[in-house]
């Protein structure tokens, strides 16, 4: 999920942005209406915990994915 906010609000709220970014969450900062910087995590090589968060995010609002396609996806151009 990503959060924009204003320069001033980034100021005052930065240790809670920062607690959003270690989360998973990306921060767009703005001035005004205009994006001018992105807060995102440092990935680090053994950091699964924050790999599986990061994959979670960026599944929510997709649609289910059913057992039955993933076998189908799996035996695409497969010959029997």
């Amino acid at each position: 999920m990503t959060v924009t906010v204003k320069v001033a609000e980034a100021k005052t709220h930065l240790s809670e942005l920062l607690a959003k970014v270690e989360a998973g969450e990306e921060v767009i900062i703005s001035r005004g209406n205009t994006p001018v910087a992105r807060l995102s995590r440092i990935r680090r090589d053994n950091d699964v915990d924050a790999l599986i968060a990061e994959i979670k995010a960026q599944r929510v609002g997709r649609p289910v994915t059913t057992q039955d396609e993933i076998r189908e996806w799996r035996d695409e151009g497969r010959r029997y």
